[in-house]
């Protein structure tokens, strides 16, 4: 009942501050803001203006992403799960040390086989051709968007009233 609790605090607490960054799609799709920049500073600006300004869409773009790439590389979901399983399992059924025959099985033991069998298979999943893969692939939309989205009315005023604070 607790971790419900918990879990329903987390949620709404990750809803109030970030999710309440994300612009509308109505926004981030505007295609009569999309041109070609006319120079790299015009290129500079609007990756720098954008880039705080979708943050949020940014962040959820990133998210799918990884989501994505964790789901479709199926060895390393497998190794993930037994990781997650093997834990969890763990400390479930075996928190206190089992004699099998003449031999004691402690935590301590079941812990070192996870690893012996967990490391190899997680390794062969490749997670940092994964991880690679998702930082290029939301570097290349990131900045590609923010680079040929015109900055909206706002911010000619946000560069103002950063002058006269």
């Amino acid at each position: 009942m607790d971790l419900a609790i918990r879990a329903t605090e987390f949620f709404k607490s990750f809803r109030e501050t970030r999710l309440s960054g994300l612009r509308p799609p109505t926004e981030f799709f505007d295609f009569h803001r999309v041109s070609k920049p006319a120079d790299v500073n015009t290129a500079t600006s609007r990756i720098s203006y954008n880039t705080r300004y979708f943050s949020g869409n940014y962040g959820l773009i990133v998210a799918v992403i990884a989501v994505y790439a964790v789901l479709t590389n199926y060895v390393l979901l497998i190794a993930l799960g037994f990781f997650v399983g093997g834990f969890t399992l763990i400390n479930k059924f075996a928190p206190d040390a089992t004699q099998f025959g003449e031999h004691t099985v402690t935590q301590k033991h079941l812990y070192t086989g996870l690893f012996v069998i967990g490391i190899p298979l997680l390794w062969y999943a490749s997670p940092f051709g994964t991880f690679f893969w998702v930082i290029g692939a939301s570097s290349i939309l990131i900045l590609g968007h923010a680079c040929l989205m015109e900055p909206g009315v706002e911010s000619d005023y946000a560069a103002i009233d950063g002058e006269t604070v």
